[in-house]
């Protein structure tokens, strides 16, 4: 069973938080891969963005509860 804030991603229930996270980071990711048109400080921003977001919102959901 799905919660509101999960969502089903190939039939397995992901918490909304991840999914906006790999989201952001993606974004980040092209964003700063057009303006440099370097691989390196676009994956290094991408994959900060997306871990400062996933691991931001598991600290706020998991005092929630």
């Amino acid at each position: 069973m799905t919660t509101p804030t999960e969502v089903r991603i190939a039939g397995v229930p992901w918490p909304a938080y991840k999914v906006l996270a790999l989201v952001v980071g993606a974004l980040v990711f092209l964003a700063v891969g057009v303006m440099t048109a370097s691989a390196a400080p676009a994956v290094l921003s991408g994959a900060a963005a997306a871990v400062a977001i996933w691991v931001g919102q598991a600290l706020f959901h998991s005092s929630d509860a």
